[in-house]
């Protein structure tokens, strides 16, 4: 029996003046009782009742002992109600992990809203594109794309990532709009490192068939707004999240090219370091989160 238990069934031995009653409210035998008692006294070294057969009273050293050990077992019952607390309210600090462009331009409104909702809570929120290891990291949440590699880690689905094909109409207007994916090969792309590192687009069709496409041009970026940049400035054509294109796709500096052909998506995920105990900081957010990501979420 650990430590705890042991004061906490001395305490039901003092107040209750029988092995018999204190073992019977603990949901152990009367045997095991006695026993983890006399361990107690003979790690204290000390005598802490005296039994007779009118019953279990303490001795001057076991009265001084109840005494110490009613106080602990009262901040152990409040430590326990705090925790409690805790899981119900959303308190504390929440640590976010989440890529750079999709920190600036989704998830930095969406924090900010629900920190509105819930001003007890302290959000600390980090933009890295590189992969966090969210224990040596001390994160409580990061937002993911993709295929979930560590099975480890809880994980929560929160929507899909669509990605689109853009280009600026001034280039369009020079170079030609394509109609097929094949004619991408003659078009300057402005490639992704990130995802398009091998210098392949993946489309699929309307009949379902793939067809991946060699691209090549004058750009390479591990920074989406950059590429986005560029094909608003007319210098090619470039493979983005709809996230990412939506403000000027709506204002027209770039035009969405091949409608009939679908793009690879990604799944984004919520995850935190395990699937058991969530914090009540983490299921509320998470939870909230899951009600932003519908359909054309990156229009809202």
């Amino acid at each position: 029996m650990d430590t705890v238990t042991g004061i906490r069934l001395f305490i039901r031995v003092v107040e209750t003046g029988s092995f018999s009653k204190a073992s019977a409210s603990m949901g152990i035998t009367q045997p095991t009782a006695t026993k983890h008692v006399a361990a107690l006294e003979q790690r204290l070294g000390a005598r802490l009742l005296h039994r007779s057969t009118r019953g279990v009273t303490p001795t001057e050293v076991g009265a001084a002992y109840y005494d110490k050990c009613k106080s602990i077992a009262r901040q152990l019952e409040e430590a326990d109600s705090l925790a409690a607390l805790m899981q119900r309210r959303l308190t504390g600090t929440l640590r976010i992990s989440t890529s750079v462009a999709f920190g600036h331009r989704v998830l930095t409104p969406l924090v900010l809203r629900f920190m509105q909702l819930h001003p007890e809570l302290q959000i600390e929120l980090s933009f890295e594109d590189r992969y966090v290891n969210l224990v040596e990291q001390g994160m409580d949440l990061a937002l993911r794309m993709g295929r979930l590699a560590d099975s480890s880690l809880g994980a929560s689905f929160l929507g899909v990532n669509h990605w689109v094909l853009v280009g600026a109409p001034r280039y369009l207007a020079e170079r030609g709009t394509p109609l097929l994916p094949a004619e991408l090969a003659q078009h300057g792309a402005l490639i992704y490192s990130t995802v398009q590192g091998n210098d392949v687009w993946h489309f699929t069709g309307p009949d379902g068939s793939a067809q991946s496409v060699n691209v090549h041009g004058p750009l390479r970026s591990n920074n989406l707004s950059a590429l986005l940049a560029a094909a608003r400035a007319g210098l090619g054509l470039t493979l983005v999240p709809r996230y990412v294109a939506h403000d000027s796709l709506r204002d027209g500096t770039v035009m969405p090219l091949l409608p009939g052909w679908a793009l690879p998506s990604q799944e984004i995920h919520a995850v935190y370091p395990s699937p058991r105990l969530v914090p009540a900081k983490v299921t509320g957010f998470v939870t909230w989160l899951q009600g932003q990501f519908g359909d054309d979420w990156w229009a809202r």
